[in-house]
C-alpha cells in the first residue's frame, strides 16, 4: 500500500518542491498551509506528516501537541529557528525528526524514509483487516469504504480487539481488561459506550462481537 504524508508549508515554493519530491518517490501527498488544515484532513490516518513550525494560525508545535493527543502517526518538523531550543521544544511536543531551513530535497527524503522505514520496523503487522475494515495500529486510525472513522483511543482498542479475532464473543470483563491496560478495571458499563459507538461509526458486524 502506498504511504500518504500530509505536508503543512504556506511558502507556496517549498511546498511544491516538498511535494514533487515525494511525489517523484511514489508517495501519495496532500500539501495545505495552515495548522486547522492539518486536523482538518484527519492526520491520523496519514503515514507521516511534515509540518512546519512557523504555519499561520495553528503552530506544528501546537498541531504536533495536538496530533500526539489521539495519534502516533510519525511528525518531521520544518523550520527556520536553528537553535537549540526551539528543536527541543519541538521534540518534546512528539515530533520525530527536526529538519532546518534551507534543506536540500535530498536530504529531506532521505529523512522521510528513514522515519517511515523505522515506523515499519516498530510495527511489522501495522495494517489489521477485517472484512472491509483496515485498521492501522500504528497510527490508531480506522478505515471503511475509503473513509476514516473517527474514532477515541479507546474507541480504537475495542475496535482491534473485536477485529482481531472475527467472530468471537467477548465478554465486558474482557474488553473492560483491555481497556484497563494494567490499571483498575474500566467500568463494564462504559464498555456498553464504546461498543456501541464503534458500531454506529463503522457500521461494521464482521469483526468479533460483545456478549450483550
Amino acid at each position: 500500500m502506498t504511504e500518504r504524508i500530509l505536508v503543512a508549508e504556506d511558502d507556496p515554493a517549498i511546498a511544491d518542491s516538498v511535494g514533487y519530491s515525494l511525489r517523484a518517490c511514489g508517495y501519495r501527498v496532500d500539501v495545505v498551509g495552515s495548522g486547522e488544515a492539518v486536523l482538518e484532513c484527519g492526520p491520523g490516518s496519514y503515514d507521516l506528516l511534515i509540518l512546519d513550525v512557523m504555519l499561520p494560525g495553528l503552530s506544528g508545535v501546537e498541531v504536533c501537541r495536538r496530533v500526539r493527543e489521539r495519534s502516533a502517526v510519525p511528525v518531521l518538523m520544518l523550520t527556520a529557528l536553528a537553535g537549540e531550543v526551539d528543536r527541543v521544544v519541538g521534540l518534546e511536543a512528539g515530533a520525530d525528526d527536526y529538519l532546518g531551513k534551507p534543506f536540500s530535497m535530498a536530504e529531506m527524503v532521505s529523512r522521510v524514509r528513514a522515519i517511515l522505514r523505522r515506523r515499519r520496523d516498530r510495527e511489522p503487522d501495522a495494517v489489521r483487516q477485517a472484512g472491509g475494515l483496515y485498521l492501522d495500529l500504528a497510527g490508531q486510525t480506522a478505515r471503511i469504504g475509503g473513509r476514516t472513522i473517527e474514532l477515541t483511543p479507546s474507541e480504537f482498542r475495542v475496535l482491534a480487539m473485536l477485529a482481531a479475532e472475527p467472530g468471537r464473543v467477548f465478554t465486558r470483563r474482557e474488553i473492560a481488561r483491555r481497556l484497563a491496560r494494567g490499571a483498575a478495571a474500566a467500568d463494564e458499563r462504559v464498555c456498553d459506550v464504546h461498543v456501541k459507538t464503534c458500531a454506529a461509526r463503522s457500521r461494521m458486524t464482521q469483526p468479533g462481537r460483545a456478549a450483550w
